[in-house]
């Protein structure tokens, strides 16, 4: 199982793409004003945010460097070269170029900085796979992810020469770059969960020496040393049985071919038990020293069926949070709150993308720090040192990806007479005009 391409017309951006764009303030806690005033939600749960760029091919992982710039990988568009058949899209094909970059935001403009990367996507450009992720080490030296999407036998046999599904250091001054570890081909020589053979590292994390991977594809979290040696897998995800499940019908919404059977593909009933693969989709470590994995969930995405698990020394996972929707990325704070992102809050194919971001208390309390509202189809999160959380957002959309930093700070309480001074807006006014005002503020 691939993910959302993650388990996205062909563009060649080769050349920074608008160096000075400036960033936008969309003024989102307008709108959940408005809400507040019509349902009665809580102001605490009232945030705002900044787009820090836009039109990125299918935006994936981004992560702060030393230099205290922002960092973004983009998986690119795939190419017009040699395809190699993807695993979940019923006959169609992932077609190799070199679209893939890394993206600098800096003082309010973005840019590439790191082009030529490897990449494969349908033809339309939507089910990417490239650069997924990039962290820095101790040192500050840069490490980029690369995923790949299909059978890792047909990588060297029909592509040739490529970095897909491996881990990078890149040199951004010289745009190049030397390979550290291949992932993919641990899949083709160990296959840890015996089942198809499919690789697509989505996301990973540096702890001390060592790198530790989640592959989409295959189903596991893998650990390897920094210089690439010692590669293992760690834990197995487990596959869930789905009583009843719930398939797409014939106006379900392709919102990735990748991911989801043509509708006359599917049975007329659903079988009353279905498996569902895990393809778990990000790792984050506690401060108990355990590895957190969250899980996008396969076809046909149960609502509420994503689970968060925790992996401990003797390697089980367990089950530390469930009752999520295709969840893509996880992050701890310093004082062991847990932020999820949540990919759709439907399962995707309902053609309804509004996402939810969370936050998990360490004794279980669970917030939503942003639902719907303009973010959409996230696919990456990371806290700024400045206490904001940066996602990507529209992540599975060539050239319409963005980077948005949340601010979660509360915005005062509309309800209350100061609230409603402070936002210009006088206390004896109708709700209905509050919202026209909100309408305004956005439009």
């Amino acid at each position: 199982m691939t993910l959302l391409g993650h388990p996205l017309i062909l563009k060649n951006y080769l050349e920074p793409i608008s160096p000075e764009m400036k960033v936008k303030q969309f003024p989102i806690a307008f709108l959940t004003f408005c809400s507040v005033a019509v349902v009665g939600a809580k102001a605490a749960e009232a945030v705002s945010f900044t787009i820090l760029a836009d039109g990125l091919d299918n935006a994936k992982g981004l992560s702060f460097g030393p230099d205290g710039a922002l960092y973004v990988t983009e998986a690119g568009t795939g190419g017009n070269g040699v395809c190699v058949p993807s695993p979940s899209a019923q006959g169609d094909s992932l077609c190799y170029g070199t679209s893939g970059a890394v993206t600098k935001i800096e003082n309010g403009t973005f840019k590439r900085i790191l082009t030529g990367l490897p990449s494969v996507a349908l033809p339309d450009g939507t089910g990417a796979a490239g650069p997924h992720d990039i962290k820095f080490d101790a040192k500050g030296s840069p490490y980029v992810l690369l995923g790949y999407a299909a059978n890792p036998a047909l990588r060297d046999r029909i592509i040739g020469d490529t970095d897909l599904g491996k881990i990078i250091s890149p040199d951004f001054n010289t745009n190049s770059w030397s390979s550290i570890a291949d992932l993919a081909n641990y899949e083709l020589a160990n296959n840890p969960d015996g089942g198809d053979l499919v690789s697509n590292p989505l996301d990973f994390l540096i702890d001390g020496n060592n790198f530790v991977v989640v592959d989409a594809g295959a189903n596991d979290l893998l650990g390897l040393g920094i210089n690439g040696d010692d590669l293992r897998a760690i834990a197995l995800l487990p596959t869930q049985i789905l009583t009843n499940p719930v398939f797409p019908g014939p106006d379900s919404v392709p919102f990735d071919p990748g991911q989801v059977p043509p509708p006359d593909t599917l049975p007329d009933t659903p079988p009353l038990q279905f498996p569902v693969q895990p393809v778990p989709s990000a790792v984050a470590k506690g401060l108990d020293g355990a590895y957190y994995v969250s899980e996008f969930t396969g076809f046909p995405f149960p609502e509420g069926g994503a689970k968060i698990y925790r992996v401990g020394a003797d390697g089980q996972p367990t089950v530390y949070a469930d009752g999520f929707t295709q969840l893509t990325d996880l992050e701890f704070d310093a004082a062991g709150n847990l932020y999820a992102l949540q990919y759709a809050n439907q399962s995707a194919w309902k053609g309804n993308l509004e996402a939810s971001l969370f936050k998990i208390t360490p004794d279980g309390d669970r917030t939503t720090l942003l639902g719907g509202n303009g973010l959409e189809s996230p696919t990456s999160l990371t806290l700024g040192p400045d206490g904001a959380i940066y996602v990507t957002n529209r992540g599975g959309r060539p050239g319409q990806g963005q980077v948005l930093r949340i601010d979660p700070k509360p915005v005062p309480d509309p309800s209350s007479a100061i609230a409603l001074f402070t936002l210009g807006i006088g206390v004896t006014r109708m709700r209905k005009r509050k919202c026209a005002i909100a309408d305004r503020q956005v439009n």
